[in-house]
Order: structure tokens, then sequence, then C-alpha cells
């Protein structure tokens, strides 16, 4: 009956009542009572696990948005940047970083100045002057 007292001493064995010997095993229907009521849990609620639950834990920000890079790797508490190294003045990059050093390389920006060198530099770097029409050079 629901007002037995029982006695558990391990939740993966058979719960037995002290008094009459009765046995509840946990895939019983009663064992959802048991365990609610008596503080059992299930082998499988007992298992440790790496993912999933322990992901539901993270809830502090260690990172925030870095002022350089703009990555979210700017340590709260350290004061500095795990991705560029600000506020150290040089740029954090390292040789066994290659792709790492692809990414923020010359070349992966707007180059403003620099799009605009290789077409100057055939030209002699000329300045302010015009260049010839090429109808009026075909006719003379």
């Amino acid at each position: 009956s629901f007002g037995k007292r029982l006695s558990i001493t391990k939740p993966d064995q058979a719960n037995v009542n002290n008094k009459t010997g009765e046995t509840y095993h946990l895939g019983h229907p009663f064992a959802a009572y048991l365990r609610r009521f008596l503080n059992v849990q299930a082998k499988s609620d007992l298992k440790m696990t790496k993912g999933t639950t322990s992901f539901g834990k993270r809830h502090n920000k260690s990172h925030t948005a870095c002022r350089r890079c703009g990555k979210i790797s700017y340590h709260i508490q350290k004061k500095t940047c795990s991705s560029c190294g600000y506020p150290a003045k040089k740029m954090r990059n390292f040789n066994w970083g290659q792709k790492a050093k692809g990414r923020r390389t010359v070349g992966t920006g707007r180059m403003r100045y620099m799009k605009t060198l290789t077409r100057r530099f055939k030209n002699g770097f000329r300045e302010g002057t015009q260049a010839k029409k090429m109808i009026a050079s075909k006719s003379e």
C-alpha cells in the first residue's frame, strides 16, 4: 500500500520493505512514486555527462568584444584579448598559426590604397595629365 515505509539502499538495486519483504524494482510503475517521495534517483539520472546537461549551466561570460579586432576574445578579468593581444602594441601572431595569420594579412581588407597601386605603377605614376582620346588618335 502507499503508506508502507521502504528502506532504499542503492537506486540501481531492488528496493525492499524491511517489515514485509516486498520488493519494488525501479522499472516498476510504482517506482515513480518511490523516487518522488523517498528522494531516489534512477540509474540513468546518476550518470555524469560532459555534453547536453553541462552546456545548460553555462551562463557566465568570461570574454566580450575586443575594441581592436572585434572578436569576442577580450577577457574581462585579465583585460587582454586572446586573439589580437590588445592592449599590447604589437598584434598577437605565431608561426604555428599560419591560417590565423592569413585571416588578418594584407589583402583581407578594403585595400583603399593598394588596389590602385598596380595600375598606377603600370602608367609610371603619372598625375595631372589627360589621356588622349582613342578616336582622335585613329584618324590622324
